[in-house]
């Protein structure tokens, strides 16, 4: 019988917090392998969304498909900090599909360059990552970045996208920028494309 057979689920994941905080690996892969109830893409992209690398390379070295699915249809790479490296790395260097897309049509190059991690979307693109891949609304990657105002992301992206591309409602990256007063990137846009 399981030593945390008598466990609540919640104290079990108290343990493993406190053995990862104390870098107690072996320990905090019995406690992961032990909160059952979770599924494997559940507790994978848990680790990836907190950021905890030793988890998610903990779970990946313990046989942890890659690209399982959380119980929203996601996987690691999908809900990752998107701003996590280390993490996007790892993910993609065991097999992380860059291109899958979520249920909303996004994929990893669409999160990251809404929020403009460019580092991370660099990553992306060396793996493989598709910067001309349209979500349900019709946006690439440049359009999210465009409506944000994410100068550095579009200057990278301009390269390699589309940048004629409309959306499903007509809308090409520099309009949206322009909607939304990115005034930096418009300006950026206008001088050099």
């Amino acid at each position: 019988m399981s030593a945390l057979a008598g466990l609540t689920l919640f104290e079990r994941r108290g343990f493993v917090a406190f053995f990862c905080n104390l870098d107690h690996t072996s320990i905090t892969l019995v406690l992961i392998m032990e909160t059952a109830d979770a599924s494997d893409g559940d507790k994978l992209t848990s680790a990836a969304a907190k950021g905890d690398s030793k988890e998610v390379n903990a779970l990946l070295e313990n046989g942890v498909k890659v690209d399982a699915l959380n119980k929203f249809g996601r996987t690691a790479l999908q809900v990752m900090q998107t701003g996590n490296t280390i993490i996007a790395k790892s993910l993609l260097k065991a097999g992380a599909k860059p291109n899958q897309q979520d249920p909303g049509g996004f994929a990893p190059a669409h999160d990251v360059a809404r929020e403009g991690f460019l580092d991370t979307l660099k990553i992306l693109v060396d793996f493989g990552a598709n910067v001309n891949i349209k979500n349900s609304e019709g946006n690439l990657p440049i359009h999210l970045a465009a409506q944000e105002g994410h100068t550095d992301v579009i200057i990278f992206l301009a390269k390699k996208s589309n940048l004629s591309h409309k959306n499903e409602k007509g809308q090409t990256p520099f309009e949206l920028a322009r909607m939304y007063k990115r005034t930096e990137a418009v300006q950026w846009m206008e001088q050099n494309l």
